[in-house]
């Protein structure tokens, strides 16, 4: 099933891997323009050398954006609703070269006082070429539900 699904489709414990893309420099430095964060251990190689991670390293808030949207590439993916945050954790930095994917699931689900709308946990995992969680966290999500279907003689 890939087409969009509303909150009623989605079933606790479901599970999904996305689709996955290679950090790139021209990524890494296109972020770094995009939200000027020039920290040299994102823009300049031989200081990076210096630092721990030996190696230029891809902003954390770049590898939440590419989990969000990897996710949005998925198979498993809902109708668009609205993103309600994040709760996201930096384990282990992303070099330049690694490839990525996300793997998540339905956490938990609940009904809203918003009529026609339902809210979905998804814990999610930003994993390397190595199998190794980099990033970790959950994305609440506000999606809509099945519209009811219309009862013949009831009022519109």
């Amino acid at each position: 099933m890939s087409d969009e699904r509303y909150w009623d489709d989605a079933v606790v414990g479901d599970e999904c891997i996305t689709p996955s893309v290679t950090v790139t420099e021209a990524m890494v430095n296109g972020y770094a323009e995009l939200t000027g964060d020039f920290t040299p251990v994102h823009v300049d190689e031989e200081y990076a050398r210096t630092t721990p991670f030996g190696t230029r390293v891809a902003h954390g808030l770049f590898g939440l954006s590419l989990a969000d949207g990897l996710k949005t590439r998925a198979e498993y993916r809902f109708l668009p609703g609205m993103s309600l945050g994040w709760t996201w954790d930096f384990k282990l930095p992303i070099k330049l070269g690694d490839t990525v994917h996300v793997k998540f699931r339905v956490g938990s689900m609940r009904t809203t006082k918003r009529e026609g709308w339902g809210i979905v946990v998804l814990p999610s995992e930003l994993i390397n070429q190595h199998g190794q969680v980099v990033q970790l966290g959950e994305h609440r999500l506000m999606i809509p539900m099945r519209p009811k279907a219309k009862v013949e003689g009831e009022p519109a």
